[in-house]
């Protein structure tokens, strides 16, 4: 099923031709699932299989090109004609005598393709060391130039239908985030709590159901809130215990992260200062973006409110976010962090996670939002606070 026009597609396909061409790229390979997806519907769990969009700055068409029993879901899910769908045979899958980049050589050859300009995701997730080695060995006389996240900056600005697709994924999100509250007390294995986080993301609401997200539920729990990225054991959840729930709901690939913190009890005064310093950065941050800021000035704002309290971080505010596959749900573009020059405009989304990480404690409380003509918009509607659970059973 395709869920944009295909004028939609063939915009997005003219926007990365005029960026190909300022880079003077004339043959783009693209090997990022989000970016193939993108720019041509393609969705399925062949990623662990090399695949790949070709692009040529001339024709009006990418061609998919992938393993042999993928190319039915190619035609499936694309809006791509069939003879732009070139499979491979399996004999180039996981083998020691051939590659699937050979088969790309090949077909760029029968193109007339291979004494041209081309550019490769060199840094992207899904493109290898030896996808590269085989394409230089293979096509001796093309150019081969860096073309890493010219899709993605792309994507940063989204159309309407795809604010939409985000607006269904922060619902999951609140349905995910408060199936979380509910399940996590003391006594409740933490991998019984991602079950319940689990089902409530593919669930998703009643009117439409939810998709698998690009990062599974991120679970740091006790002394390991300090460890941002940890995910969960079979241990039980004990009294005081913080815990911190990171989490997306997705829907048709298009994710909104947010970000809570729950205590197993009453927060101490440390966890409650500085989750109350981090609401208020969030607080005075989201009420100051608008359109035309930069990236940098937006995390200057959160920094002089965390500031008057003694408080540092030194990772980035936030990042753009949005259409993905694993392992990661950010677009690699733009950051809320010093420096980035990039300027804010209207549907560009991000989460913005002011997470603070010490020795042996951590506070996440975060939003995803939208960059509006005259704002933005929050995304998800949970309560903004340190979560707490002080009435609870004893173990």
């Amino acid at each position: 099923m395709v869920f944009f026009s295909t004028s939609e597609y063939q915009e997005r396909l003219k926007k990365t031709k005029h960026r190909m061409a300022a880079s003077g790229i004339d043959v783009l390979l693209v090997t990022d699932p989000a970016n193939m997806n993108y720019l041509s519907g393609y969705d399925a769990w062949s990623f662990y299989v090399h695949q790949l969009l070709v692009i040529f700055i001339d024709e009006d068409q990418p061609y998919w090109i992938g393993r042999g029993q993928d190319a039915s879901a190619a035609m499936h899910t694309t809006w791509l004609n069939k003879d732009h769908i070139y499979p491979y045979e399996d004999d180039y899958v996981q083998s020691a005598t051939k590659h699937p980049m050979e088969f790309v050589s090949d077909f760029l050859k029968s193109k007339k393709r291979d004494k041209y300009t081309v550019g490769a995701e060199f840094d992207a997730y899904y493109f290898t060391a030896k996808n590269y080695l085989k394409l230089r060995e293979k096509l001796p006389n093309a150019r081969f130039v860096d073309a890493t996240n010219l899709v993605n900056w792309v994507r940063i600005i989204k159309s309407e239908k795809e604010i939409e697709f985000i607006k269904k994924a922060s619902k999951i999100s609140e349905n995910a985030m408060q199936a979380a509250f509910d399940t996590i007390d003391v006594g409740v294995k933490q991998s019984d709590a991602v079950a319940a986080i689990s089902h409530a993301q593919i669930r998703g609401t009643d009117d439409f159901g939810g998709d698998y997200p690009a990062i599974v539920p991120l679970l740091p729990t006790g002394e390991k809130t300090s460890a941002c990225h940890l995910t969960w054991t079979d241990e039980p959840f004990y009294q005081g215990d913080p815990v911190i729930i990171e989490l997306s709901g997705c829907y048709n690939r298009y994710h909104s992260p947010l970000a809570r913190t729950i205590i197993l009890g009453i927060p101490d005064e440390k966890s409650q200062y500085i989750a109350d310093v981090v609401v208020e950065g969030i607080n005075t941050t989201l009420g100051t973006i608008r359109p035309g800021m930069t990236c940098g000035e937006v995390e200057l704002i959160w920094k002089k409110v965390i500031e008057k309290y003694g408080i540092s971080k030194d990772s980035r505010l936030g990042y753009s976010m949005g259409l993905n596959y694993p392992p990661d749900w950010g677009e690699h573009t733009a950051s809320l962090r010093a420096g980035d020059n990039t300027i804010l405009q209207p549907n560009m989304t991000f989460h913005m996670i002011p997470g603070i990480w010490l020795d042996k404690m951590g506070i996440e409380i975060s939003e995803s939002f939208r960059v509006t003509e005259n704002g933005c918009e929050v995304l998800t509607n949970f309560p903004r606070e340190l979560l707490t659970k002080p009435n609870i059973r004893l173990a």
